[in-house]
């Protein structure tokens, strides 16, 4: 089911934007982020997100991100923003001309990890599909839109009950690009039950 646009709202609304039938476009602004102190203290908090309510506690959304960046750190992804200590988003963040890292960040109670495996800069377009159980989230990633790869299994501590959800772009130094977010869906939970 394609999710209805006019119920996402902006947390940090973009100077650049774009909203249409089929997708969204973001111009990142320079210096900002998402992250919380662990390793250096460093805290940023600042990135746009755009996202919808719910309360579902058994549901998956995937979205296909596209971009151009070309500066380290720049990125864009799926992003599930609480509040500024709790939150989880997932990306393809650019380092260098050879190099990208594709990772996600889990922040609970203000403190961030990172967890990332290196992929080629050429790589230009992801899909991300996250999806809930309760409390619990799974973050996958696609190069296809058909086969997924699991990145990683969380917990959020603030996850329960009502959620805010959807999608996020960033320039942490000084650059811009254009991120583009397209083939957004919402369907049952694709992350099956263990058994």
């Amino acid at each position: 089911m394609k999710p209805d646009l006019s119920a996402f709202r902006w947390t940090r609304q973009p100077k650049a934007y774009q909203i249409t039938e089929n997708g969204i476009t973001i111009t990142t602004e320079a210096n900002t982020d998402l992250w919380q102190r662990t390793y250096y203290g460093f805290q940023n908090d600042n990135a746009p997100v755009f996202q919808m309510t719910t309360d579902e506690a058994y549901f998956s959304f995937l979205v296909k991100t596209e971009f151009d960046s070309s500066r380290r750190y720049d990125q864009c992804g799926v992003v599930l923003y609480l509040d500024s200590e709790n939150w989880l988003k997932a990306s393809i963040e650019y380092e260098n001309e050879s190099c990208q890292r594709l990772g996600s960040v889990v922040t609970n109670h203000g403190y961030s990890d990172w967890a990332t495996t290196d992929i080629p800069a050429s790589v230009r377009a992801m899909w991300y599909r996250l999806s809930r159980r309760g409390s619990d989230y799974c973050i996958e990633c696609s190069d296809d839109g058909i086969t997924f790869h699991q990145m990683r299994i969380c917990h959020l501590w603030e996850g329960g009950g009502t959620i805010r959800f959807g999608i996020y772009a960033c320039s942490p130094e000084e650059s811009s690009f254009e991120a583009r977010f397209t083939e957004l869906s919402l369907t049952e939970c694709q992350w099956k039950a263990h058994v």
